[in-house]
């Protein structure tokens, strides 16, 4: 008879747990302009990297990527004031001090978090600025040799020499550690928490409960998000020469 108690009250616990268990549903997180602009500049990114090894002929194709670049981190910046809920800065960058005290909370006594979590906020955002220092630095580069930036000529030698120092040197090393830092927080949550960080970045949802917020993600925010990414590109054509 004991054993039998324990079994009702195990399956009454359960029922009470029914109610939560069936709450949780897939819900849009990211949205599909900040998922192509993700995926966007990691190809990007990649290129820019294969390029510059090659050197030679392919440095025409290093600039591409750079401008497009360019393009990418100018329209996630806009984006994070008017693309989806969780994209929005105001939503996910908390104050510094929250970022340290998450920093310093046990794993398990760390509260869930919908989109990035407090440190995961700053180091989006120290990524975007890296990635724009970077390239704004290479339009102004010059190797002496055969490649130089559209911007160098209208530049001092003094801003070129500081410009190509910076991007052959402390900000790339700065940017590629940004990114093994990105890429081993999520192989980490991955092994460590089977916590599957990629997934919702190539479908964009995630298991919520039914009362959280999600992210619009309709033909319209689409279209518009398309129209933002266009005006970006003509901008950047424009600017440079």
């Amino acid at each position: 008879m004991p054993a039998a108690s324990n079994v009702l009250g195990r399956l009454k616990d359960y029922e009470l747990l029914l109610p939560e268990i069936r709450r949780v549903t897939p819900k849009r997180v990211w949205d599909l302009p900040t998922r192509f602009f993700h995926w966007s500049l990691v190809a990007c990114i990649c290129g820019m990297l294969v390029t510059a090894q090659i050197g030679g002929n392919a440095m025409q194709w290093h600039f591409r990527c750079g401008y497009a670049v360019l393009v990418l981190v100018v329209f996630r910046l806009i984006w994070g004031f008017v693309g989806g809920y969780w994209s929005r800065f105001s939503v996910f960058l908390s104050s510094p001090n929250a970022a340290l005290t998450y920093a310093r909370t046990p794993f398990s006594e760390r509260p869930s978090s919908v989109g990035h979590n407090p440190l995961g906020a700053w180091s989006v955002l120290a990524m975007l600025l890296a990635t724009l220092l970077q390239v704004g630095a290479g339009l102004f580069s010059d190797d002496d040799i055969a490649t130089s930036g559209p911007l160098a000529r209208f530049a001092s030698n003094q801003w070129v020499e500081w410009a190509t120092h910076y991007h052959t040197g402390l900000g790339k090393f700065t940017l590629f550690g940004l990114i093994a830092l990105h890429v081993g927080t999520v192989v980490w949550y991955r092994i460590k928490h089977q916590h599957d960080l990629v997934r919702p970045m190539l479908n964009g949802d995630k298991l919520l409960r039914d009362d959280a917020v999600a992210s619009v993600d309709t033909l319209g925010t689409r279209l518009f998000a398309a129209m933002v990414l266009t005006a970006c590109a003509c901008a950047v054509v424009w600017f440079l020469p």
